[in-house]
């Protein structure tokens, strides 16, 4: 009779009834018992009154009772932790059983039991147990030390058990050092710095040697502690390489793929001209197709990790096409991912084979499949050159079916092509329009729209054709109606005398009518460039488009790499790293390949971003098509005329009497109100007093400005530490962090260029945007040699401040263009003001004063700045070193008045007035300028220096 009949019953007063058969003294009936309190156990009902019953129970050498007993243990011993401790003796008993079985048995379940009491007791027995002379208890009790850490690490540490784990990687028994590895990874995972598994060759071989005859479990275990090691050369990575080969052969899938990962990272290491290269090349393939003959799920695994093997060596699978074509009852996750890997390995060899496959999925059933096999053949077209004329033949004779979504789909495509081979395949057009009235689907209809508007010269009714566009504007997406607004205004600007109505048309919808702000600002851009000057609309509307390359689908390197070293796991079919779905810190080291054969790089990228220290994160990267980049995007990257920083005080020669309003129309593009004498211009206080200055000024303040201002000696600019501002993931592996400082009165720009990347990285050019201080490189950026993967390189770059000048939010907001041969990336930082503080900011005192009166008491601010524990002569010290001057200092009532001007670059004056007093860590500073704007870059600026 089978165990079913426990699970049957529905007595009433059965705990009662239990309780009694568990006391019995005959040893079926106890056995029958403990079966039926599990069976209630297993099915929900709750059966911890039973505890002391089923407890006494232990006492058997029954392994089978025993067993039960441990299981109803193992339930009920959180709930229960007083009464747990009952079980203890007996644990400690089984642990000198003589047979081993039970000995482990016992070691595993006070494992499990995861209550502090037990915890302590548990150590001894445990102790016993990772020396004891059977490898089973010896590789269970290697499982309890991992599951004792996760409770309670100190108590692992303090009583030596991680020191026993390591002796246990030398044990005689695979099995055991298959679950020392194991033991040891998890806890290394929940302690990435630990170092547990300090590998060395020593270690490497014995691992090795236990991976031939340990268990398939026991080998994914070993290969993937193998993976995280970094051999010394080339020639220790091929000796590994050759030992774990065998493993490729294994039945288990599981098995293959960590061997895989392993020869994936340590190829990186072999030169590729060894022969043995390319014997390992050839090896990897078979097992990678086996794994295809699998079931379908296993497939999808399977398929996932090779799709990031073939992004990485494309050259292992390159004669395996016809194992990824598509099978009829092939379900449709792996069809779509087959389907994929046949783009990314096709090439001039194998793109007639793969052309005539993907005509023949067009005709299937499942739509899905049958748009992804359309939008294939386009990145055919666009990856092998050769076949483009193929491609679009093919995508022509698709649009001759005249099946709807086929249409729509090498609709979409045939832009791409277009934009990819100008002025090629253009006769296509005229097939293309006449399925016009076809399309319903957004991304469709923008690409035909888009189609219309580029080459509007070559369709006669190409006005026609968008006005019935134009016709249900606002029922269309926002995809199409930005699409039809750059189409219509490109019309316009190449037929202007027929389509002038058009266009009136289309910006009136966009800008009074749409409540969208992407549409309505589009709208009044192209508005005001074709009312203002239609010479420079036709050049930003009718630019020449960059080529598209096939190349925009594939993984960012550096998480490319990271996917790789995780290959088996959830990571890889994933295609995200652990951290983006790992919660919390387990598991979630980043991990990175070797450098390759002969680089001498170390395997550890430097983390410049640590030296910082700040916790903000890095400005965002600005996006490549706002218009207010400007001129960044037109990167001329030749260098500019200056060599070195203008003249600090530029605007000497001109005679201005102004000592505040200074180049504030530039920065702040308006009237600034005032008096006449401050819109004269601007520069530094002139020698001789300005009349205005002259009357004789009362009160107290006369005898405020005979008292000295006792300022000691400089002591430099401050500069804040190094931050990242453009994040390798962000671009193409390529990180930039940096600072400013200001250095013999030259504001430098000083980056940390560090390349995460697996490419050599040269040709680097920087270029700004327009900003609020006319900022601009005095120099080419001067990265005199290559920059090989996993190198860091240190450049200053000086600034001048003669730039084009436009008012940015946040007003030290700084936009940067960099190029290498790689791409143009872009990024803002913000530079602190006090770079822009020049030497000549120290005022007269009767200028200060009459400058003071004179500025409307509108325009002052007050700060209060926190936790400062310097004295007023250190603070005016401190200042001073960053080119903030005291003018003067009075004492009024045991609080010390500093009086202090500074001026920037573009000779805007600020005057303060900073209040110490002594005990109190809080200061007061009230600031005074023309331009209301600086203020708050100002007061961070004394923060930055007072507290730094």
């Amino acid at each position: 009779m089978t165990d079913s009949k426990y699970f049957t019953t529905t007595k009433k007063g059965e705990i009662f009834e239990l309780k009694a058969e568990l006391n019995s003294d005959k040893k079926e009936k106890k056995k029958e018992a403990v079966k039926k309190v599990i069976a209630s156990m297993t099915v929900g009902k709750d059966v911890s009154a039973l505890f002391p019953d089923v407890v006494n129970c232990m006492q058997t050498d029954n392994l089978e009772l025993k067993k039960l007993v441990y299981l109803y243990l193992m339930n009920y011993a959180k709930s229960q932790p007083d009464m747990a401790i009952m079980a203890v003796n007996t644990f400690v008993k089984d642990c000198e059983d003589p047979n081993p079985l039970i000995r482990a048995l016992a070691v595993r379940t006070m494992g499990c039991i995861r209550v502090d009491k037990i915890t302590e007791y548990l150590c001894e027995p445990l102790r016993k147990c990772l020396k004891d002379e059977d490898p089973y208890v010896r590789k269970t009790a290697a499982v309890c030390v991992a599951k004792l850490h996760d409770i309670n690490a100190q108590l692992v540490e303090d009583q030596g058990f991680l020191d026993t784990l390591k002796d246990l990687i030398s044990d005689s028994n695979p099995m055991v050092v298959a679950n020392a590895v194991a033991a040891l990874s998890e806890i290394a995972e929940s302690h990435p710095n630990s170092n547990l598994l300090d590998l060395n060759p020593q270690t490497i071989n014995k691992l090795l040697t236990a991976l031939n005859e340990c268990t398939e479990w026991g080998q994914i275990f070993i290969l993937d502690c193998l993976a995280n090691y970094t051999p010394r050369d080339d020639r220790e990575s091929q000796s590994i390489c050759e030992r774990v080969t065998p493993r490729l052969s294994h039945a288990n899938s599981a098995v293959v793929l960590s061997a895989v990962k392993v020869l994936m990272k340590f190829m990186e290491m072999l030169p590729k001209d060894l022969d043995y290269y390319g014997t390992l090349l050839k090896k990897l393939a078979p097992p990678l197709v086996t794994l295809l003959s699998a079931e379908p799920e296993l497939q999808y695994v399977a398929l996932r990790n090779i799709n990031l093997i073939v992004q990485r060596r494309p050259e292992i699978l390159k004669h395996e096409m016809k194992v990824f074509f598509v099978k009829y009852n092939d379900p449709i996750y792996v069809k779509l991912e087959k389907l994929d890997i046949m783009i990314r390995l096709a090439s001039q060899a194998n793109i007639a084979q793969v052309l005539a496959e993907l005509k023949e999925y067009a005709t299937e059933v499942d739509v899905d499949f049958v748009r992804k096999a359309v939008r294939a053949i386009g990145r055919c077209a666009i990856k092998v050159e050769q076949s483009a004329e193929r491609c679009v033949s093919t995508l022509l004779d698709l649009i001759q079916t005249k099946v709807n979504y086929v249409v729509q789909e090498a609709i979409v495509v045939i832009k791409d092509i277009f934009r990819k081979y100008p002025n090629k395949y253009e006769s296509v057009i005229a097939t293309l329009c006449e399925n016009l009235d076809s399309l319903d689907e957004p991304e469709a209809r923008a690409a035909m729209i888009w189609i219309v508007g580029e080459y509007a010269e070559r369709i006669d009714n190409a006005d026609e054709l968008l006005e019935s566009f134009l016709e249900g504007f606002h029922d269309e997406s926002t995809q199409v109606q930005l699409q039809l607004l750059t189409a219509i205004v490109k019309l316009f600007l190449k037929k202007p005398t027929e389509t002038q109505e058009l266009v009136q048309q289309v910006l009136s919808l966009a800008t009074q009518d749409s409540d969208n702000p992407d549409l309505r600002d589009r709208g009044y851009i192209y508005w005001r460039l074709l009312s203002t000057d239609p010479v420079a609309a036709k050049e930003v509307v009718l630019a020449e488009k960059p080529l598209i390359s096939e190349e925009t689908d594939l993984i960012e390197p550096t998480l490319l790499e990271e996917l790789i070293c995780h290959i088996g796991t959830l990571a890889s079919v994933y295609h995200k790293p652990p951290s983006a779905f790992v919660e919390g810190s387990r598991g979630v080291q980043h991990k990175r390949l070797p450098g390759s054969a002969g680089s001498g790089e170390s395997v550890e990228s430097p983390d410049t971003g640590s030296a910082a220290g700040v916790s903000e994160p890095p400005p965002a990267v600005i996006p490549s098509q706002g218009d207010l980049l400007g001129d960044l995007l037109n990167l001329d990257l030749t260098p500019p005329t200056t060599t070195g920083p203008p003249p600090l005080s530029s605007g000497l020669q001109m005679g201005a009497m102004d000592l505040l309003g200074g180049g504030l129309d530039n920065l702040l593009g308006g009237d600034l109100g005032g008096s006449p004498a401050m819109a004269a211009g601007f520069g530094a206080a002139p020698a001789v007093m300005p009349t205005s200055f002259s009357a004789p000024v009362g009160g107290g303040l006369d005898d405020l400005f005979d008292l000295g201002g006792g300022v000691g000696m400089p002591m430099g600019v401050y500069s804040p530490p190094k931050t990242i501002w453009l994040p390798a993931m962000k671009a193409k592996g390529l990180e930039i962090s940096g600072t400013f400082a200001r250095r013999s009165g030259v504001i430098q720009m000083e980056m940390t260029l560090t390349n995460k990347a697996m490419s050599v990285m040269t040709d680097f050019a920087i270029q700004f945007n327009r900003n609020s201080f006319g900022l601009a490189p005095a120099g080419p950026l001067q990265v005199l040699t290559p920059l090989s993967p996993n190198q860091s390189i240190e450049v200053a770059l000086p600034l001048s401040t003669v730039g084009p000048v436009m008012k940015m939010e946040p007003l030290n907001n700084l936009q940067v263009a960099v190029k290498n041969n790689i791409d143009v990336f872009y990024f803002s930082c913000q530079y602190p003001i006090s770079m822009l503080f020049v030497e000549d900011g120290k005022m007269e005192r009767q200028v200060f004063l009459a400058t003071w009166k004179d500025i409307p008491n509108d325009n002052e601010s007050q700060f209060q700045l926190k936790d400062c524990h310097l004295n007023s002569d250190a603070a005016s010290n401190k200042l001073q070193g960053g080119n903030i001057f005291t003018i003067a200092k009075r004492t009024v009532e045991g609080q010390d008045m500093l009086y202090q001007s500074m001026k920037l670059t573009n000779g805007i004056w600020v005057l303060a007035e900073l209040r110490v007093q002594t005990g109190n860590p809080n200061y007061m500073i009230s600031l005074k300028c023309r331009a209301p704007e600086v203020f708050q870059c100002v007061f961070q600026s004394y923060e930055a220096v007072l507290k730094n």
